[in-house]
């Protein structure tokens, strides 16, 4: 007898209830969930304002409607002053210093501690209402975005301490600016579930810019499930050639053979998993036979040459490119059309320390059309009513001149962390 299966056969009462305290905790919960969650499934309608369910327990008010999210993600930090923040003011104060009574002994980056002065300046680009709304918005940089601006709604007051991008990025997915933690893509996967058995419940995406002037690295520990199961980690999708490296078995492999191997590995795992009981060996087990699932699901997901003529009037032609962002938005769209839960797309050099006037007009037009399209192709669908979309960044520090600004809508739940500028639609 191994010195594991000694340790369980002698193990003390005290040392069991110890080892099995969160299973006993799961099925506690179970029986206090399971009525409440029979009362009212996924398609029943809202409960009045005082309902109840059983032992008294008020249900909420409204039936949640969000079951996918698509997260947009400018890595840098879009400029708020120049795209959705209105400061009409700011022309009066062309040249002149900053206000102590504004920065109020902010700490400055080392790029800005060097300078003698803080003029400020007023965005060069036209603002005009857009929408019943009459949100005053960029409309020369992103016209088609101003056409849905009445789906969209804006938070003004999110911000960090952080003075770093790294750190402030890492803050607005997952809530901690020290790394290690899940972020929002794993707790969603975490707290809802799959709804496709043969794709992953959390997928990335990283779009392509047309200026590439400043890009900034993108590192994997942004979809990182931190401490929840290695399960409920982002899987990177590539924008270009096959989404995932090796989907394909290798010439001479057919699949019956693929399965057979696949299947002597569970055994030896499960023989591991006796022994010496990580879960973590399940995760593998499950992980295994998701990737063989997917062989037979990811190569019709990415024949997006397959839409019709309508969408690439839709998205633009940029859509037909991949690695673009409109080919991204696309392909986020039939990811959530096959039931994936939370799809990120990331898109760099939104970094604009210089040649602003050259970069954002590149960067806008890299975005404008095609998240105009993604929306209007959500509602068409009938798949916009509980398709959750953020559009947001993050970026070091805060400051009144330059005040932070995510656009959500009404009825969503607010993402802790930083954000410069960003909006969020959906129904």
């Amino acid at each position: 007898m191994s010195p594991f299966q000694d340790y369980v056969r002698y193990e003390t009462r005290r040392q069991f209830f110890a080892r099995g305290k969160n299973a006993l905790g799961y099925a506690a919960l179970t029986s206090l969930l399971s009525s409440t969650f029979s009362l009212w499934g996924e398609t029943a309608e809202a409960p009045p304002a005082s309902a109840s369910g059983v032992a008294g327990r008020v249900l909420p008010h409204f039936p949640p409607k969000v079951k996918n999210v698509i997260y947009l993600h400018m890595v840098g930090g879009p400029s708020q002053m120049d795209l959705f923040d209105y400061k009409p003011v700011m022309a009066d104060w062309y040249d002149k210093d900053l206000p102590d009574s504004v920065r109020m002994g902010q700490r400055l980056t080392t790029m800005t501690s060097g300078q003698q002065r803080f003029p400020i300046a007023p965005s060069k680009y036209r603002f005009s209402q857009a929408g019943q709304c009459g949100l005053w918005m960029n409309t020369e940089l992103l016209p088609q975005t101003a056409k849905c601006v009445d789906d969209l709604a804006f938070i003004r007051s999110m911000h960090t301490e952080a003075i770093n991008h790294e750190p402030a990025i890492c803050h607005m997915q997952t809530g901690s600016m020290v790394s290690g933690r899940p972020c929002i893509g794993s707790w969603v996967s975490y707290g809802l579930g799959s709804m496709n058995a043969n794709l992953p419940t959390f997928v990335v995406l990283v779009a392509e810019p047309t200026n590439k002037e400043q890009i900034q690295a993108i590192s994997a520990r942004l979809w990182s499930s931190g401490f929840l199961s290695g399960e409920h980690a982002g899987v990177s999708f590539r924008s270009t050639g096959d989404p995932i490296l090796f989907i394909n078995n290798p010439p001479g492999v057919p699949a019956e053979v693929r399965r057979r191997q696949l299947d002597g590995l569970r055994e030896l795992n499960e023989l591991n998993y006796a022994l010496v009981g990580d879960p973590e060996t399940h995760t593998r087990i499950q992980q295994f036979e998701m990737a063989f699932r997917m062989q037979s699901s990811v190569p019709e997901l990415a024949q997006v040459t397959s839409e019709p003529a309508s969408t690439y009037e839709l998205y633009g032609e940029e859509a037909r490119k991949p690695g673009t962002f409109a080919y991204t938005c696309v392909l986020a769209r039939r990811l959530v059309e096959r039931g994936v839960r939370f799809v990120q797309v990331y898109l760099n050099n939104w970094d604009h320390h210089g040649n602003l006037g050259g970069r954002l007009p590149m960067q806008c037009k890299d975005i404008d059309q095609a998240t105009y399209g993604l929306i209007q192709d959500l509602k068409a669908r009938g798949l916009f009513e509980h398709t959750l979309i953020l559009w947001g960044a993050s970026s070091a520090g805060r400051s009144t001149a330059r005040a932070g600004c995510q656009r959500t809508t009404t009825g969503g739940t607010i993402t802790p962390g930083a954000s410069r500028c960003g909006w969020r639609a959906a129904g």
